[in-house]
């Protein structure tokens, strides 16, 4: 089976460690688990790629335009055809995009050419970039997420609010694949050597993160626990202000921020922490699909997060971490405090929601599941 991998998405670099980058990654390799011959196609290939994905082929798209925000939706809609001659000439037998704005050509091009196909779906899109950025040519950003959800055979949903918005899209067949993590990255974590308390965070630093809530709620638990420890692992727009909140709150010494870092650091970073927060704010429709609580559940952490969404049935409260109210930073301190008292109930905590992570999402059972949805039968083994 010969799989082209299609992301056309400017914002992400396929060999970098953000993490979009780590979700292309992760499926590139349970699909070359799967025996699949794969063939990436993208604007965004600079970098090396990590060790063990070096044979997967790559094509080359144009490279991500510049100017005005009309002027590069333009351009982006112009690429369709790129992709489509590109398709023309590879041949696959097998098509997975990750859907981006603008991108409509390689549903379009599976289906005219009979051609088994998954659109996956991590957002929606146009309501994202109205709402945090620029939707330039709205009409016509509109036009081909409705085309691409169209054609597409099946669509992959990340959570159950970007599947609904699939259906309103268009899309006929849709099934829904949180995200999920690679056993091999996260061996059996080894107990902590005597350090003080350390409160995690990984991910991007953007707003609806909730980093500003994580600092004021450590800076709360250092008065009850002094040489608490705050290790945030990414970057982002927001470092700025959260180290000037730590300065003001006079617990800036007692933080360290990474930057970003390779997916193959990531694990060791984990390593440090003895919870990992997800401290996300209230949104109208919650439907992000957290690849950082899987990830802190993989490692063996506890997890504290808010009462978002779906989060509260991904987190059990009592069971693998703790759920606190939205904008409570009183709340999220007096959890941490918690753990940071009963290290026997942390360790617990961890170990169950690692046994369940890695029995129930992980990136090969992704695969095989959406192959066996996607492709006739006689190739589904």
């Amino acid at each position: 089976m010969h799989v082209a991998y299609v992301s056309t998405d400017p914002g992400i670099p396929v060999w970098g460690s953000k993490g979009a980058s780590v979700h292309v990654q992760e499926m590139l390799r349970a699909l070359v688990r799967r025996g699949a011959r794969v063939t990436v196609l993208s604007p965004r290939l600079e970098g090396s790629p990590p060790a063990d994905l070096t044979k997967v082929a790559v094509h080359a798209l144009p490279p991500s335009p510049k100017g005005a925000p009309d002027v590069r939706a333009t351009k982006l809609l112009a690429s369709n055809d790129d992709v489509a001659i590109a398709l023309d000439h590879l041949k696959p037998t097998f098509v997975y995009e990750r859907h981006a704005l603008y991108a409509h050509a390689a549903m379009e091009w599976a289906r005219r050419c009979n051609v088994p196909a998954v659109l996956e779906v991590n957002a929606p899109l146009l309501a994202e970039q109205a709402a945090h950025r620029t939707l330039a040519l709205p009409q016509a950003a509109e036009a081909s997420a409705r085309r691409s959800m169209a054609a597409a055979p099946l669509v992959c949903a990340v959570s159950e609010p970007v599947a609904t918005h699939a259906r309103r899209m268009g899309a006929t067949d849709v099934t829904v694949e949180p995200n999920a993590v690679d056993p091999a990255r996260f061996p059996i974590p080894a107990p902590l050597a005597a350090a003080p308390f350390t409160v995690g965070f990984l991910g991007s630093l953007k707003p609806w993160h909730g980093l500003p809530l994580l600092v004021d709620a450590f800076a709360l638990l250092t008065r009850d626990l002094p040489d608490a420890r705050l290790l945030v692992v990414g970057d982002g727009p927001e470092r700025a202000a959260c180290m000037d909140r730590l300065r003001r709150a006079g617990c800036d010494d007692a933080a360290e921020f990474t930057g970003a870092l390779p997916a193959s650091c990531v694990p060791a970073a984990l390593r440090r922490m003895d919870v990992g927060c997800a401290p996300y704010g209230e949104t109208d429709d919650f439907y992000f699909s957290p690849l950082k609580i899987y990830e802190y559940m993989a490692a063996g952490l506890p997890v504290v997060t808010t009462r978002v969404g779906h989060l509260p049935a991904l987190v059990r409260d009592g069971a693998t971490g703790h759920v606190v109210p939205v904008a409570d930073a009183a709340a999220l301190a007096r959890a941490l405090l918690i753990l940071a008292r009963n290290a026997p109930r942390r360790h617990a905590m961890g170990a169950t929601g690692r046994d369940e992570v890695l029995t129930d999402r992980t990136w090969d059972g992704v695969a095989a599941r959406l192959l066996e949805r996607a492709l006739p039968k006689r190739h589904a083994a």
